[in-house]
């Protein structure tokens, strides 16, 4: 846009630019009143000269992929009323200068790593109307001033690492109509434990103090909120009753769940008679007593799950459509729902519910989630579920529901989701396609009691992604219709009575598997052989691979035919043995009676202690019908040596395994699940009973219980190694699996010290993090195990470097973008929920869960669990892998950070975005370089897109995806930097939840 001759304005927003471009190039346009480029994939930085830009007004560059640091020129900028730079990499603290720009109107910085605390400077502008730094690294207290901004409208501050107090005047004087400041620090000003707030300005119409650290009580202080239109106080540690919230005439939303507030619920919140309520949340709190009407005519969404309410469902739901009453204690029948107006969403999972669903419809015609999950649900399936036209997900699951199927839901117009799982329904499955194009993914028909016939209707379901049917009483073959399921990734037909082959056209695109307790046959076919052989073992004793790896699952059927040939040569080997040891222990008596005698060296007490030490007492290494014994002196030695040999790490494992590593190779190697031994030769862990030992088994949670005897028998498959122990996976007589890691000898700590540690793990459950079970402390030194939940199918490490052993397909990328997320979700909760930092991250320790391939972090905070000297030697290894921080290799005593989780963690996205393994020596123009510096160099080169494993290069064709490629590259970068210019893993999990 020009004025008269001279160039005005550039604007180039949402052209899907892709460029490496220098702002300096626009300053010989003196008179360029507006700059904008937003929306595009423009990397760049802000150049020195800016202040070159003297016309400048309007700058716009968000949505791009800037990065650098603000230079302190940009405060010459005096004419500048609109700076966004939002969505970018910009880094770094923001300098004093800024309070140069006098005539700033706007100022948008969020969404970018800007860290420090934030200046003074910035109540110098005393124009701003719109202030946002939200999603940063910022630090610190709130400074004074922000109140006395007088044009002041929006105050954005959230997602930041602001700390302190937070001050009453800011929200009793401030002129703002916005203000947010969640998911910070922030605690209750010091003289005002007790009362929550003194006072909020009337101007405040939108306050969000959630995810914060705020304690108090609102008890007698809902008149402060007078004039709001939205309040939100989740996620905090407020407490106490809840106020009625009379006189607060104008709220709209009123948010508090996961806080601490007990009592009764006030009436007048769900009566609505002088209230304008439209959303109320009071989930995750400890709320009591009975709700007996909701009659307000406003409300349109109410979360009451997660407290202890009970009695009956309430009478009416006033104008609710989204209502959550899960996870309570309501009991009763259903219906009360007769009452019930024009529900949308409705949740009733987890409570005490009982009796049959009553056929009822009028009220649900716009019902599109219907949850009654885990209760005590009798009778058969209503046909007025079927009525309903507009439902996509429907959970009847955990109840005891009985009858036949109405198998007209499998073809619902509508229907996405239906989940029936452990009920009672009998019959067959038998259903016609529908005329209209099937919507349905989930489908979950598991442990239930039908019978007949694999049904042929299941390939007209052509959207369907998961489908488990295990656990019935189905028979026949499956038919080769399946193929026509082009889209489904996970596929349970296990515990049936299925017979004839696998059809060899099931879909490529299958990703989880289990056939297994069937009665299959015939060869397995090529496009399903990549699945662990638990997979179709045990049963399908007719099921057979062309050449099945020796010790596979399919060998133990033929070991369940020979069993009476093998004990017959056990025996004859046992017997052949006594002989060779009788002949050789004569022999040595014969030796030793002619061998000429020599002065014999006293032998002390100490030395005989020192010998009863080196001999384990808890492990033995013996052959027998319950399987080969992994010892404890296998993992220390692997056999007897003098002083002056050295094991290295590779025959120790051999020994153990057979297995013998690469000396080159950095990755700890982890065997397919089920592949590497028959159930008869898999080692087993030997814990023996307390009683014999003295040792004991804890447990950090309340869900499982076994004996240490027990734990004894499980058979244990090798998994892996690491500088602190060996990994196990053991399986228990009731199926349960477990990851169990043998410490390594001297790394732990004293058992008091210990002790104490591992019970701050107790209860550790998130989705992204691999639960901690317990712990066996054994009387000797190597006699230490950590107990933690079994995950299949492997680790990221298996799924992705492009090497022998890789699990199945390349990964995709949009399947990298979640399990990053996933990572940083995990991250994200040992930080900030349980406060402590992982300490050893590395692709080997992110494991895949399920068919979905869920990221979860495993073998987190072992180094409260070990001594210095074991924590250095496992930073060590971290270094030789390629994952430790380098400040950690500067420190004479290192100990693991939040901060350094997070450059283990940009080390991983550059795998994932690499495909190459951290601890690889990369080839570069001038000679070999860590994958870190390669990428880096790459990326100076203005050549980031090379880096890009070359798997995802048609996946490089989608714009889109390509933007998301080099946002997460540009994210990764910024973990791996310094220390202090490195963002907190919640500013990197915001980041790439927002991709």
């Amino acid at each position: 846009m020009c004025n008269g001759g001279n160039v005005a304005a550039v604007v180039l927003d949402n052209l899907g630019l892709f460029a490496d471009v220098d702002l300096s190039v626009f300053a010989n346009l003196t008179m360029l009143v507006k700059l904008s480029m937003a929306n595009n994939s423009i990397a760049g930085k802000i150049p020195n000269n800016i202040d070159s830009f003297k016309s400048l007004e309007y700058l716009d560059l968000s949505g791009n992929l800037f990065a650098s640091s603000l230079p302190p020129d940009v405060g010459k900028l005096g004419s500048l009323k609109n700076l966004s730079l939002a969505g970018n990499n910009f880094s770094g603290p923001i300098p004093d200068t800024i309070s140069g720009l006098i005539s700033i109107q706007s100022l948008d910085l969020s969404h970018n790593s800007f860290s420090g605390p934030l200046p003074s400077s910035l109540m110098k502008l005393i124009g701003l109307v719109y202030l946002n730094l939200s999603v940063n690294g910022f630090t610190k207290k709130i400074p004074k001033g922000f109140e006395m901004m007088e044009n002041l409208e929006v105050l954005d501050l959230h997602g930041n690492m602001l700390d302190g107090n937070l001050d009453p005047q800011l929200l009793l004087l401030t002129t703002a109509t916005h203000v947010d400041l969640s998911g910070n620090l922030l605690v209750n000003f010091a003289s005002q434990q007790q009362k929550f707030l003194p006072g909020i300005s009337e101007s405040v119409k939108y306050l969000n103090l959630s995810h914060n650290q705020l304690t108090g009580s609102l008890v007698n202080e809902a008149q402060i909120f007078g004039n709001m239109n939205v309040l939100d106080l989740s996620y905090n540690q407020l407490s106490g009753e809840l106020p009625s919230f009379n006189f607060v005439y104008d709220l709209q939303v009123l948010k508090l769940g996961n806080n601490r507030f007990s009592g009764f619920i006030p009436n007048d919140l769900l009566k609505g008679d002088a209230l304008v309520l439209t959303e109320l949340d009071l989930s995750g709190n400890n709320l009591t007593g009975s709700i007996s009407m909701i009659t307000s005519t406003t409300l349109r969404t109410l979360n009451l799950s997660s407290n202890a309410l009970s009695g009956e469902l309430p009478f009416v739901t006033g104008s609710s459509a989204v209502l959550d009453l899960s996870n309570n204690q309501f009991e009763g029948n259903l219906t009360r729902m007769l009452k019930w107006g024009n529900i949308e969403y409705l949740d009733l999972s987890h409570n005490r519910l009982s009796g049959n669903i009553p056929e009822v419809t009028a009220q649900f015609l716009r019902l599109y989630h219907l949850n009654l999950s885990h209760n005590t649900l009798i009778g058969t399936l209503p046909k007025v579920i079927t009525q309903f036209p507009k439902t996509t997900v429907l959970d009847l699951s955990f109840n005891q529901l009985d009858g036949p199927l109405l198998t007209s839901l499998l073809t619902l117009p509508t229907i996405e989701e239906l989940h029936l799982q452990n009920n009672a329904l009998v019959g067959s499955i038998d259903f016609s396609p529908s005329a209209s194009t099937p919507k349905l993914r989930v489908l979950d028909l598991s442990h239930n009691q039908f019978g007949g016939y694999f049904p042929d209707g299941f390939g007209s379901l052509t959207a369907l992604q998961v489908l488990d049917i295990a656990g019935n009483n189905l028979s026949g073959s499956i038919p080769t219709s399946m193929g026509n399921v082009s889209s489904l990734t996970s596929l349970d037909i296990s515990e049936n009575h299925f017979t004839g082959p696998l059809p060899k056209n099931l879909p490529n695109s299958l990703q989880s598997l289990n056939a297994s307790l069937n009665d299959f046959s015939g060869v397995v076919p090529d496009n399903l052989r990549k699945f662990p052989l638990s997979s179709f073992y045990p049963g399908n004793s007719e099921l057979q691979f062309p050449n099945p790896p020796s010790g596979s699952g399919q060998a133990s059927t033929e070991n369940h035919r020979n069993k009476q040939l093998k004990t017959i040569i056990k025996v004859v080997i046992i017997v052949a043995c006594v002989v060779v040891l009788v002949i050789v222990i004569l022999l040595a008596m014969f030796i030793y009676l002619r061998a000429p005698r020599k002065p014999q060296a006293q032998v002390t007490d100490k030395d005989v202690r020192r010998q009863a030490q080196s001999t384990p007492s808890a492990f033995s290494s013996r052959e027998g019908a319950g399987g080969r014994v992994v010892s404890a002196q296998d993992v220390a030695t692997s056999r007897k040596a003098s002083s002056s040999e050295i094991i290295s790490p590779d025959e120790k494992m051999t020994a153990i395994t057979g297995f013998s590593p690469s000396k080159a190779s950095h990755f700890t190697w982890s065997p397919e699940s089920g592949d590497s031994y028959t159930a008869e030769s898999l080692p087993r862990l030997d814990v023996r009973s307390p009683d014999s030992l003295g040792g004991e088994l804890y447990f950090l949670d309340d869900t499982i219980s076994f004996t240490a005897e027990e734990l004894s028998r499980a058979p244990a498959e090798v998994l892996g190694r690491s500088s602190h122990g060996t990994s196990y996976r053991a399986t228990l007589d009731n199926g349960l699996l477990l990851t169990v890691k043998w410490l390594r000898e001297g790394v732990a700590k004293q058992r008091k010290d210990f002790t104490k540690e591992a019970k701050k793990f107790a209860n550790i459950r998130h989705p992204n993090v691999v639960g901690l079970r317990g712990y066996y402390w054994g009387p000797t030194q190597h006699e230490k195990l950590i107990l933690s939940d079994y995950i299949s199918p492997g680790s990221l490490a298996s799924f992705l470097y492009d090497r022998p052993g890789r699990k199945g397909p390349p990964l995709t990328w949009p399947l990298r973008l979640k399990i990053s997320v996933d990572i940083a979700r995990g991250l994200n909760y040992l930080h900030f929920d349980r406060e402590v930092p992982h300490g050893n991250l590395k692709a080997s320790n992110v494991l895949l869960d399920g068919p979905d391939l869920n990221a979860r972090v495993a073998d987190y905070c072992l180094h409260r669990l070990m001594t210095q000297a074991g924590t250095i030697e496992q930073i060590l290894d971290a270094g030789v892998l390629g994952y430790r921080a380098p400040e950690l290799a500067a420190s004479k005593k290192p100990l693991p950070s939040f901060k350094s989780d997070v450059y283990a963690f940009g080390v991983i996205l550059l795998e994932l975005m690499t495909g190459k393994c951290a601890g690889d020596v990369v080839s570069g123009e001038d000679g070999g370089v860590d994958l870190t510096d390669w990428v880096r160099l790459k990326v100076a080169e203005g050549r980031g897109s090379d880096c890009f494993d070359n798997a995802l290069s048609a996946e490089m064709g989608n714009q889109v995806m390509e933007k998301q490629m080099k946002e997460v590259l540009a994210i990764a970068l910024r973990c791996i930097r310094s220390v202090s210019e490195r963002p907190g893993i919640k500013t990197v999990y915001e980041d790439l939840s927002s991709i």
